[in-house]
């Protein structure tokens, strides 16, 4: 039976109880976990959403052709690069993202994998269970007095190069858009920033331009041993590229906590590879960011709903 009340689609399989309070006068339906194109395509004809927020999966023109009603597309974090934004705007559909919501999570997350990555947490361990101990021979790497690249300055970036400042690091960030830079870091040219950092670290979005913008030839510049971090998107890297550099020592180690095809299910590219540490696209989902993403998406979608009705212009 029809609901009726306007339908929100969240295209996951929950939502946080605080952004479910501010969604009351709405019924939400839950496309359950990882839908496809299929299944939120007759989600979308059977419930004709006034808005989606999206947490899995991609919206495309086929999706928002099945919902006649959808005024808005409300990303569940920062991330639009899953949303056909082209097609929403011919379709005068509002998209909107909630930067900043999972700053936080993203940031300590990073950090997670560069100390990983730097102190050799998961071979010593995996050592220290078979029965050995390293301690005469095993040196990880000090950060103190290193470089860190960050290439990407938004709001996770600026975090990440805080906590690198603590540490008593340089910091060199890359980042065209930036209108200004936090006394933390220093601003560099992307050549400059290869060549000079022990870390690098990605925060920047995926667009056609910064697509495998880490790809054999940059990857040449690199300073030799360098640790590359990226806990923002996968299509930034050719892995193709990557697993070369990790082979032959121009990158010692990397922490990959996004892909270019997701879910990364095996067989896959890194499972073999002992110097990539991986996480499951989860540096922006902690306790509290999972509120604050919900809670912004939802403002967001009430944000456009409450908004005079755009009209298409007729020829008279």
């Amino acid at each position: 039976m029809a609901s009726s009340y306007p339908v929100v689609l969240v295209t996951g399989s929950d939502l946080a109880e605080e952004a479910l309070s501010l969604l009351k006068g709405f019924s939400v339906v839950y496309a359950g976990k990882q839908p496809s194109e299929d299944e939120l395509y007759r989600l979308c004809q059977q419930h004709n959403p006034v808005a989606i927020i999206v947490r899995y999966g991609k919206i495309n023109a086929r999706i928002m052709d099945a919902a006649p009603h959808l005024r808005v597309i409300s990303k569940h974090g920062s991330g639009i690069d899953v949303i056909d934004q082209k097609a929403a705007a011919e379709r005068q559909i509002s998209v909107q993202s909630a930067p900043g919501a999972n700053a936080a999570a993203v940031a300590e997350h990073t950090w997670t994998m560069i100390l990983a990555c730097a102190k050799a947490v998961i071979p010593l361990d995996r050592r220290m269970r078979q029965g050995y101990w390293d301690k005469s021979t095993h040196k990880s790497v000090e950060l103190e007095g290193r470089t860190l690249g960050l290439i990407g300055l938004g709001a996770i970036g600026s975090r990440v190069a805080r906590i690198g400042k603590a540490f008593g690091m340089k910091v060199l960030a890359y980042d065209p858009f930036a209108k200004s830079f936090p006394d933390e870091c220093e601003s560099s040219s992307l050549e400059g920033l290869l060549q000079q950092a022990d870390v690098i670290s990605l925060h920047c979005p995926l667009t056609e331009q910064t697509r495998h913008m880490i790809n054999s030839d940059r990857l040449n510049q690199c300073k030799k041993g360098a640790i590359l971090v990226n806990t923002a998107r996968g299509g930034l890297i050719d892995d193709e590229a990557l697993l070369a550099a990790l082979d032959n020592g121009t990158v010692s180690w990397a922490a990959l906590d996004s892909f270019a095809v997701e879910p990364l299910t095996a067989p896959h590219i890194w499972q073999s590879v002992e110097n990539v540490i991986l996480s499951p696209h989860i540096g922006g989902v902690s306790d509290n960011s999972y509120v604050k993403m919900g809670t912004a998406a939802a403002n967001n979608v009430l944000k456009v709903l409450a908004e005079p009705v755009k009209r298409a212009a007729t020829l008279s």
